[in-house]
Order: structure tokens, then sequence, then C-alpha cells
């Protein structure tokens, strides 16, 4: 059996019986690893390598954490959360549907930004979500739905936008990639390559609001608990926290550094009094923990994606492939799809599923006869597939974080599972569509 499939399955099922992820992926990849030949040294070995490659990233969020626990600290999303609770209080229940409607926007758009007009990626989330979770409760919404809304807006704009996130992926990762493995990109729109399979994203969006539009009742109780305690904050506090945010986006552009943008920030609190001297050791760590699981789940993702390239099963799943794709251009479309789907579940990122397939999957197009546009298109899906359906991805990680902070909200069966269906069956399809028209 390939170890890739195999290492793949073992996660997924283990992940579906709630083990923890990060006991789910080590799992998978000693199994991986062993049915790849390299032997349990030699995947401890590998394991081991793959580490440091998540380091960065584990860094990044854990001082995005403490950026966040800095803005809560100042009360901005409280205010936020505030104004909401007062408008459901004021209009009745006949306007909980537009203010349900609104909250949904706000999330949307936020998540959107997060990607290219303030680059921070998930770590508006935990800063955002926990306060609002009264109000979502109130007006009983499901959280499947704003699980679903997060990860539209953390995947769909690097598919299809050029601009932060997107640049990095479209331009830096996907064109130089396709370029390197031999198609002539010279005429290349990456934006139209990528529009059905963006379309995609959005049919599976409009079809969530169907899924998810009936209440779902939480516990009052569990989310007052931890979500309730009275933040005090000032004009003052509120102006600080605005200018620590804008601060932390241009050092973000400037440097081109998470890590310098969110200590940018959280030293703009320290500085201002906003948060004193004294707490600010508590409240870093406070951040920190807050985004550890996330960074260790990256880290243990690094470490599998290692495995799986040392066992060097990747090409031998794409060469069993092209038995049964003979000169078909369609099933070869399908299945170079469901393998970057398959790949990318494994490794939780299609930043770092690009580099592997496009080696791959280039010349396998130009041998079937894929235009290079439809090569771009196909390489990028099949990158992007599987991103909001694996419980490594940091698109399923981010709105889990802020979602469960009454412990009502299952990674898996409320975050994993809707956005698997409603994004990845429909950006299968419209991506296999845009590979046999483009």
């Amino acid at each position: 059996m390939n170890a890739v499939v195999a290492a793949v399955a073992v996660m997924l099922l283990l992940s579906l019986a709630r083990v923890h992820v990060v006991v789910a992926l080590i799992s998978g990849a000693v199994v991986g690893g062993l049915l790849g030949g390299i032997g349990i040294e030699g995947t401890l070995a590998a394991f081991n390598k793959g580490l440091g490659g998540g380091a960065t990233v584990a860094l990044s969020y854990a001082l995005l954490g403490a950026f966040a626990v800095a803005i809560a600290k100042s009360g901005l999303a409280h205010a936020l959360a505030d104004k909401a609770l007062a408008m459901v209080g004021k209009q009745g229940s006949g306007s909980e549907g537009h203010i349900k409607w609104m909250l949904v926007v706000l999330l949307l758009g936020v998540a959107i930004s997060s990607q290219n007009i303030l680059p921070i990626h998930i770590a508006f989330i935990p800063l955002l979500v926990p306060p609002l979770l009264y109000v979502m409760s109130k007006l009983r919404i499901d959280r499947r739905l704003i699980a679903c809304v997060l990860a539209f807006g953390l995947i769909t704009p690097y598919m299809f936008l050029p601009v932060g996130f997107g640049n990095i992926f479209l331009n830096e990762i996907l064109l130089a990639n396709v370029a390197k493995s031999g198609a002539d990109i010279s005429n290349v729109k990456v934006t139209h390559a990528m529009a059905l399979p963006a379309l995609g994203m959005v049919t599976g969006l409009l079809i969530a609001f169907f899924s998810y539009r009936k209440p779902r009742t939480y516990e009052l109780g569990r989310v007052e608990a931890v979500t309730q305690a009275k933040t005090e904050y000032s004009p003052l506090a509120l102006m600080v926290a605005l200018v620590a945010i804008a601060a932390a986006f241009v050092i973000q552009l400037w440097l081109d550094s998470m890590i310098m943008g969110a200590l940018v920030g959280f030293l703009i609190f320290s500085t201002s009094g906003v948060v004193r001297w004294r707490e600010a050791d508590g409240l870093f760590t406070e951040g920190m923990k807050m985004m550890a699981m996330i960074g260790f789940i990256m880290i243990a993702a690094a470490g599998f994606a290692e495995v799986m390239r040392e066992t060097g099963d990747v090409k031998a799943l794409v060469d069993a492939s092209v038995e049964w794709i003979g000169n078909s251009k369609a099933v070869g479309a399908l299945l170079m799809l469901l393998v970057g789907l398959l790949v990318t579940m494994g490794i939780g990122s299609s930043f770092s599923t690009v580099p592997i397939i496009a080696a791959i999957f280039v010349p396998l197009g130009l041998q079937l006869g894929f235009s290079p546009l439809a090569i771009v298109s196909l390489v990028g899906t099949a990158g992007a597939l599987g991103d909001g359906g694996s419980p490594a991805s940091d698109s399923t990680l981010g709105p889990t974080a802020g979602l469960n902070a009454d412990g009502q909200h299952n990674h898996i069966w409320d975050t994993v599972v809707p956005t698997f269906l409603h994004y990845n069956l429909p950006l299968l399809g419209f991506g296999w569509i845009a590979a046999m028209t483009l």
C-alpha cells in the first residue's frame, strides 16, 4: 500500500475518532515511514528534521497570540461585542436576523482583510471571536456556519487575489514552481487561472449559508463563564489599540515579518500604559499559551510532511495514477486533483504542497496536452484542495481556537468536516472544469 495514502488515512481516522491531532499526525507519520521502507530510525530522523520547518510559523503565531491578548486587554473587541449585545437588547426579536447577518458579514470582511489589508492571518480570531460568542449564542447562530465563513475568508483571498498572502502563494510559490518545472508562464494571468476554482469556494460558502441556516442552541452559562468577564476600556485605550494595529501592519509590510509586526504592536501597548509593565510578562505568556496548540500542530505537520517526502511515495502515488490516466485529459485532471487533495490533507498547508506536486504535475500536464494556463490552475487548485478540510491546517485550527473558547465547538466535527464538505467538494468540481476549459 502506498505510504502517503496509509499515513493520511491513519491521521484522518484517528482525528475523526477524536484522538488529538498531534498524536494523529505522529502516528500517521510512523505508519507512513514504516510502509515507505525508511524504518523507525529513518522515520524519526525525518520527522525531527521537519520539525524545524514549522518553528518560524509557530513563533509567529505565538507572538501574534500575545499581540491579540494585548488588543483584548485594550477592550477593543469587547467594545464591539457590547455594541452588538446592546443592539440585540434594544431591537427585539424581529431584528435578530439582521444583527445575525451583520455579524456574519463583519467576520467575513475581517477574515478576508486578514490576508491582504491587515495580513495577520488567523491571529484576529482568538481576539475577536470569543467576546462575540455570547451574542452569537443569544442569537442561536450555528457556529459551523461561522467556521465556514472564517475558512472562506482565510483561503479564497490567497487563491485569487495577488496581494498579501495571495502574492506569496500565487506569484512566489505557484507561478515560480510551475515555471521551474518546465512550463512557459510568460502569457499566464494567474487570476484568470484561479478564477473558476475561487468561484467554487464562493459556491461552497453559499451552500453553507443554506446548510446552517437553522438556529442552534448553546449553553449560555458556559459561554458567560469564559467570555463575559468585564473588561474596562476607555477612548484612549481604544485609540492606542488602533495605533498598535496600524503600526503592526506597516512593520509587517515593510520588513515582511509577522514576528516583528506583532512584537512592535505589543511594545506599543506596553509603553503606552494600556498594558502595564508588571502585567506584560503574564499577558505575553497568556497569548503564547492561547496559540500554543496551533503552533505545536503546525510543527508536527511539518515533521509529518518531511516523512512523506523522505518515503518518496508522493511520486509513486502519481506514477500509479498515470496507469489509470492513459491519454485521457479528463481522467488525468481528476486524478491530479485527488492526489493534491490527499497530500494537502496530510501536510495541512497548501503553501507547502505546491512545491511538492508541481515538479510532478507540470511534466505530466504538458505530456497530456494541457495549456500552461490550465496547468497553473490544476497545480494551484490541487495545492489549495484539502486546506479547508485538514485537521492540521491553520484554516481550520484558527476558527476552532476562537469558536471553542467555551468548549462547545469540536474541532473535527464542527470545523473540519463542515469545511471539507462545503469547500473541497465544490473546489474539486470547479478545478476540474477549469482544467478542461482553459
